[in-house]
């Protein structure tokens, strides 16, 4: 992600890491190009191409956690003050970020989601005092963590489709308004057993890292075998990835 300036010129050059001027917001706000490059949910498909393709694509996300500041966090949080629940250059303090663990399901690594969605739950949602990461707005933060802790998430608005992480829980039940019950069964699930070795959605086996919100109102029952070991293969087509163009359409 890089800023123009008013003739449409592209701004040359700028620290991505950082913000421009002296310390002040230029170009980004709260967050960083590391963070905005991820927030195309709208056709992820397409922010893979231009990433160069999908391999190409994971080791960035990859490299995303890994990625050092560049500078000190007096520094960083001088200019970023929200973005607080660092590890590397993924900002679990703020709300841009929390579809991007979920971004692994698309391509073609939903493992990987579920290993980071774990360690980021474990370390900044404890039940102490800082058992939360950053500012709560609107309630976004607490419905990352609650929907995580289930063990699925929306990532794309307006598509109605949730993508699988790792249930914290060995089952949850929701009761919908229409009285029927939506259940996840996930048998010995733990922080050993984080990773998702099947699925089966109302005893039909399930390949891909994602479910309908229809699914949800017909009262379904999504099974997770869970394992210490990751199983590579389990929802790793690229057909079997999530949608996310605006044009999707349920049932086509």
């Amino acid at each position: 992600m890089w800023p123009k300036d008013a003739s449409g010129n592209w701004i040359d050059p700028i620290d991505p890491k950082f913000s421009g001027g002296q310390g002040g917001r230029d170009y980004f706000t709260e967050n960083n190009a590391y963070t905005y490059n991820w927030d195309v949910k709208h056709d992820l498909k397409g922010l893979f191409y231009l990433m160069g393709g999908r391999t190409k694509a994971e080791a960035k996300l990859d490299q995303l956690f890994r990625e050092d500041l560049g500078r000190s966090k007096y520094q960083l949080w001088y200019t970023f003050p929200d973005a607080t629940g660092l590890v590397g250059q993924f900002v679990m303090g703020n709300e841009p970020s929390f579809h991007i663990p979920y971004i692994y399901n698309y391509l073609g690594a939903p493992w990987k989601t579920q290993k980071r969605i774990r360690m980021l739950m474990n370390t900044w949602y404890t039940d102490n005092l800082f058992g939360i990461p950053g500012d709560e707005d609107g309630g976004g933060m607490t419905a990352f963590v609650v929907f995580s802790m289930m063990g699925f998430s929306p990532v794309t608005p307006g598509i109605p489709v949730y993508n699988i992480g790792s249930p914290v829980f060995e089952q949850v039940k929701i009761k919908l308004s229409n009285g029927k019950v939506f259940t996840i069964d996930a048998p010995g699930s733990s922080d050993a057993k984080k990773y998702i070795q099947s699925a089966t959605l109302n005893g039909k086996p399930l390949n891909t890292p994602w479910f309908t919100h229809q699914a949800v109102l017909d009262g379904s029952t999504l099974k997770l075998v869970m394992s210490e070991s990751p199983n590579k293969q389990w929802g790793s087509g690229e057909e079997d990835a999530p949608p996310s163009s605006i044009d999707y359409k349920s049932g086509k």
